[in-house]
């Protein structure tokens, strides 16, 4: 080969090797703005309220609805990524995020926000997948595709975590539309800059998209999630058992529906590999031990320890931190020490984290918060990266959406059971406080609800009542906070022993497939 030969190839690859870091750039802006949608609708919610004036049951929808929808449809949008082309599903799902979330800025009832947040959960649902299965095309190199794996995952990551830092930062100088428009400006830029920069890729032989198959996931997905979040606030109403039985059988019937067609939606001898299985377990049980937690931390730093949105939002900042950090080496550090060792010590990492939160209480200074968080971060950045990368190295490339979807739904899946889960431990120990005998019925119902009903229901006794009402009701959410705090470290150690034994064996590729 001539000198002049040798610099053509090494600039061929050096342009290669750079337009496949563009496009990870492009693919990262997509899952930074579905993470952070995910967290940012919570700070909005008062002035929302106070707008839209929903009726409760309404309230709950707005800010469940999304989840639901997204949690529904991923294996459905991973397996047509898979078909159509993940690239053309992206960037249709992008332009669809853009539009709805104008939509949602500028809701003027409460039924049509419900609406528009399913809309732009059916968006975000196109948008996941499509982005790890990607990554799973563009970087051959195994080594390469855990670094951009890590870059993935410490983006959701950080998404979720500044979501609240975003919000209360917006909400303090505009109304709460704007939590919404940010998303315009990201999303043009990235449909531009992706139709130049994404390769596109699809299983070419993968058959028809089965919407049999399509309908039972929806109806089965959410059916099961709606049942957890709803025991979680009515107990097990017919309501809550009839929405489990529907739940479960549209499941069972997709499972079964799935071995009988010649090209699946979802293939289910996915699940035969250990490694597949054992990591999807862990992805689902982390989250579990997580986002109940998380969920109710930002209550204690507003509610109880007196912070405002954006200050409770920063000082939930160093579990994004953490996850940045162990995110970005944790295929290198796999790969020297083994999958199981990373995995079980990131699990154990977080479990023993969340032991720690078992000793807050009112006045808990922010260093132990703080450092817990760090950990929690960590360990997540270590077990998360590593787990996603299995699932997708499990798998034909062919099949990468699917494999990106069932890794995306564990992931909802686990946050909707931990909110519903360890959300009725902090509630049910939360409900045992009593409120001062002289406060009238109704605003003694009202302060049982939640920490933010007695807050103001406080307002409409007098100071000293109210004072004393409001300091039961932090006592006794302190305590749900902390029993929710050790099921949740429980369930952690527990799913760290258990990936010690399914990821036996386990190993991360090295070398270029071809």
């Amino acid at each position: 080969m001539s000198r002049t030969e040798q610099l053509n190839r090494q600039t061929e690859v050096e342009e290669r090797s750079r337009g496949r870091w563009l496009a990870l750039c492009v693919l990262v802006l997509a899952v930074l703005l579905v993470a952070v949608d995910a967290t940012v609708l919570g700070l909005a919610t008062p002035s929302l309220s106070e707008d839209l004036k929903p009726s409760g049951t309404q309230l709950l929808w707005i800010g469940d609805i999304y989840s639901f929808v997204i949690a529904g449809l991923l294996v459905s949008m991973g397996s047509l990524g898979d078909r159509i082309g993940r690239k053309k599903l992206l960037l249709v799902g992008a332009t669809a995020f853009g539009a709805v979330s104008v939509l949602n800025a500028y809701a003027s009832s409460p039924e049509m926000m419900i609406v528009a947040r399913a809309l732009l959960g059916v968006a975000g649902a196109t948008l996941m997948p499509s982005t790890l299965a990607l990554i799973r095309n563009i970087f051959q190199d195994p080594r390469e595709r855990s670094l951009a794996i890590g870059i993935w995952g410490a983006t959701a990551s950080a998404g979720a975590a500044v979501g609240p830092v975003v919000g209360g930062a917006l909400l303090q100088h505009f109304w709460w539309g704007s939590v919404f428009l940010i998303n315009l400006p990201v999303m043009i830029a990235l449909v531009l800059v992706g139709i130049k920069l994404l390769p596109e890729s699809k299983n070419p032989v993968a058959g028809p998209w089965d919407l049999v198959s399509v309908a039972l996931s929806l109806v089965g997905v959410i059916g099961v999630v709606y049942a957890v979040k709803d025991v979680a606030s009515h107990g097990l109403t017919w309501g809550v058992w009839a929405a489990a039985v529907i739940g479960g059988a549209c499941l069972y019937a997709f499972v079964r529906r799935q071995f009988s067609l010649p090209s699946p939606l979802l293939d289910m001898r996915l699940f035969r590999h250990r490694g597949f299985s054992g990591a999807v377990l862990a992805d689902l049980l982390t989250v579990f031990g997580l986002s109940g937690l998380v969920f109710f931390l930002s209550q204690f730093l507003q509610l109880v320890q007196g912070r405002d949105p954006l200050e409770a939002g920063l000082a939930e900042l160093p579990a994004a931190i953490g996850a940045v950090v162990t995110g970005l080496v944790a295929g290198r550090y796999a790969r020297r020490h083994s999958v199981r060792v990373i995995v079980t010590g990131g699990l154990a990492a977080i479990g023993l984290a969340l032991g720690a939160l078992t000793l807050i209480h009112k006045e808990t200074g922010y260093p132990l918060l703080g450092a817990a968080l760090l950990v929690v971060g960590l360990g997540a950045g270590f077990s998360f990266t590593v787990t996603a990368d299995v699932i997708l190295s499990s798998v034909p490339k062919e099949q990468a959406g699917s494999a990106s979807a069932v890794s995306e739904t564990a992931y909802e899946l686990g946050a909707a059971l931990g909110i519903a889960l360890l959300g009725s431990v902090v509630t049910g120990v939360y409900q045992s406080f009593t409120a001062p005998a002289s406060v009238p019925g109704p605003l003694a119902d009202a302060a049982h609800e939640s920490l933010g009903g007695a807050v103001e229901a406080a307002k409409a006794v007098d100071p000293q009542t109210g004072a004393q009402m409001v300091g039961a009701a932090q006592d006794a959410f302190v305590d749900g906070l902390r029993l929710a705090s050790g099921v949740g470290a429980a369930v952690l150690l527990a799913t760290a022993a258990a990936a010690w034994f399914l990821l036996k064996g386990q190993e991360l590729q090295d070398g270029v497939e071809h």
